[in-house]
């Protein structure tokens, strides 16, 4: 039987339920189940704002663009970001005109905030904290860093959907955080996100940059009594990044369910941290204090990781890796080695297969393969 990192699950007939309902009633686009799938992730959170969107990398842009009119930010001004993400994360800062600066991980795999004070200039306006797998790492003091220097602080929750600070969802005392609901996320769609800005004027004023600067979208051009009206106003430069009814749709049904499912992955988290009790060549990546993460990824950390990877491929085990270091990539090369503990980990991280269909057994036939044939080199690497 084959082991795959990631099978979405969806609750199909109710998701079809769903998606007939705007079949239905002609509205595919942006509408009446956005607004409900708004709404619902409101409640959820506790988040004050929430619009949704096509994906989080259009999120992620759109809360530069949002802060560059509101602030006065030019091309050029600096973002601290972290290397180890996925490459989304970094290029939604040049798709704004702005510059990248990357400060280093800990060992939770989240931005070290020590080294994050060390990045800051005079032209640092933001910083993008990634909530890798779910975990919060030391985001509080992260939070406290920012609004010492006067810094807006960006969530990138792709993977935390369903994750808690201090019995809180993530995204509270962010400026913005925004999510993902894609394909294998912990909330499945078959792609999109959520944006939540702390201020409702830049909720608004993301509202109109999401759906080409047009002051007035469609739906709120068609009455109650189906009658299209087609004048309005351009008032900016915008993008076609609002999300669609169909996505949200579906992202009705997962959400549901996510707390059910969440509370799942935490428990084959425990599961594998059983398996890995007392193993000298395994080193699990901690979460950060006070966190109940989503657990959308299990990782760990090895020595020997293209080695074990290919190991566990021919017992047909597939697990991944999240992420490389994006300084490797040509396009960001000019920071490599500014990171040596991100740069490092980036070599040893591997997750675990982690989705609704792993059984106990599977973990224990996980577990007994990666305790068989992983190496870990403590003295290689300094935690």
């Amino acid at each position: 039987m084959t082991i795959q990192l990631f099978v979405p699950k969806f609750r199909v007939d109710e998701c079809l339920a769903e998606i007939r309902e705007c079949l239905e009633r002609g509205w595919t686009g942006m509408g009446f189940k956005t607004l409900a799938f708004e709404h619902a992730w409101k409640t959820y959170t506790g988040l004050a704002n929430a619009h949704f969107l096509s994906s989080n990398t259009v999120g992620l842009h759109l809360a530069l663009e949002v802060y560059k009119k509101k602030y006065g930010w030019q091309d050029g001004d600096e973002v601290i970001t972290t290397p180890l993400t996925f490459i989304s994360s970094n290029h939604a800062i040049v798709y704004a005109n702005m510059k990248p600066v990357f400060a280093d991980v800990d060992e939770t795999l989240c931005l070290d905030p020590f080294s994050i004070e060390q990045r800051i200039t005079s032209r640092t306006r933001a910083v993008i904290f990634v909530g890798i797998g779910g975990n919060t790492g030391h985001y509080k003091k992260v939070r406290e860093l920012c609004t010492r220097q006067g810094l807006k602080l960006i969530l990138d929750g792709a993977h935390m959907a369903g994750s808690r600070l201090d019995g809180s969802h993530v995204g509270q005392d962010a400026d913005v955080s925004v999510f993902s609901f894609q394909a294998v996320k912990n909330l499945p769609t078959a792609d999109s996100g959520m944006i939540c800005f702390s201020d409702a004027a830049d909720d608004h004023m993301a509202r109109q940059l999401s759906w080409l600067g047009i002051n007035k979208d469609t739906f709120a051009r068609t009455g109650s009594q189906g009658v299209y009206k087609w004048m309005y106003d351009v008032e900016n430069v915008g993008y076609k990044y609002h999300g669609n009814s169909i996505m949200a749709a579906i992202g009705l049904v997962s959400l549901k369910y996510l707390d059910e499912d969440n509370a799942y992955r935490r428990q084959l988290a425990s599961w594998y941290e059983e398996e890995f009790t007392g193993a000298s060549n395994i080193l699990s990546v901690p979460m950060g204090p006070g966190c109940e993460s989503s657990r959308h990824l299990f990782q760990v950390r090895v020595s020997n990781r293209e080695e074990l990877l290919q190991a566990l491929n021919e017992r047909d085990i597939y697990p991944g890796v999240h992420y490389r270091d994006n300084t490797h990539y040509q396009m960001y090369a000019d920071s490599h080695g500014l990171c040596p503990f991100s740069h490092a980990l980036s070599e040893e991280v591997v997750s675990l297969p982690m989705h609704m269909g792993i059984t106990r057994d599977d973990v224990r036939v996980i577990g007994a393969a990666v305790r068989e044939l992983a190496v870990y080199d403590s003295g290689k690497v300094a935690a």
